[in-house]
């Protein structure tokens, strides 16, 4: 998993509430295991028209958001079914972070799983940071995991929370596999002991 340090670049604002992960990803593209190339899909009903043609007033769709690192939602943002495919879309497409002041908890914990940050702030710092995102590629924003910093394109800084455990691991690259493999040694030392103790069960 790709690390989680600092990350400079434009805001898109998307001030819908409720956007469910039917609508970040339709069902219709859920059938590939792959995490890639799921990015031309992301939010596809709102991106495409009935013929597939661009729709030119989603946000995405135009010049100055096509490149969106960083996406600031309404409320309860990822809610609906718990499919992992989201937060992949999300990803392929370029998204980093989504900031919103909240989100639906399996959305939320699958976005740290794959290299998101969500970050969840006070409605007034959401709406401070949608008025910067709406200037598009005139202002971008900064937001350091490190310092837990949102930087702003006038100079302004919104503290943010996250877990210690969770921050660690986007610092660090780290999904479940990674932490898994970070004690191989000992996995190792256990099998081998294992298979002296009760040789037929490695028969």
């Amino acid at each position: 998993m790709e690390k989680f340090t600092a990350l400079t670049g434009v805001a898109a604002p998307l001030p819908i509430v409720n956007i469910d992960t039917d609508m970040i990803i339709p069902k219709q593209f859920l059938k590939t295991i792959k995490r890639t190339g799921l990015g031309k899909s992301l939010f596809f009903e709102m991106r495409y028209d009935d013929a597939g043609a661009e729709v030119p007033d989603f946000v995405l769709n135009q010049p100055a958001w096509r490149g969106a690192q960083i996406l600031v939602a309404g409320d309860n943002f990822g809610c609906g079914s718990s499919r992992e495919h989201a937060p992949w879309a999300l990803l392929d497409f370029g998204i980093r972070c989504v900031i919103a002041t909240s989100f639906a908890d399996i959305f939320y914990n699958n976005c740290f799983k794959n290299g998101i940050l969500p970050i969840r702030l006070p409605q007034s710092e959401v709406d401070k940071l949608m008025d910067d995102a709406g200037r598009g590629a005139n202002a971008t924003v900064t937001v350091d995991l490190e310092a837990q910093e949102i930087r702003g394109p006038d100079g302004g800084v919104i503290r943010f929370d996250i877990d210690p455990f969770r921050k660690h691991c986007l610092l660090n690259g780290l999904d479940d596999i990674g932490l898994t493999l970070q004690r191989e040694d000992a996995i190792h030392a256990f099998e081998a002991e294992r298979a002296r103790q009760f040789p037929w069960l490695a028969a």
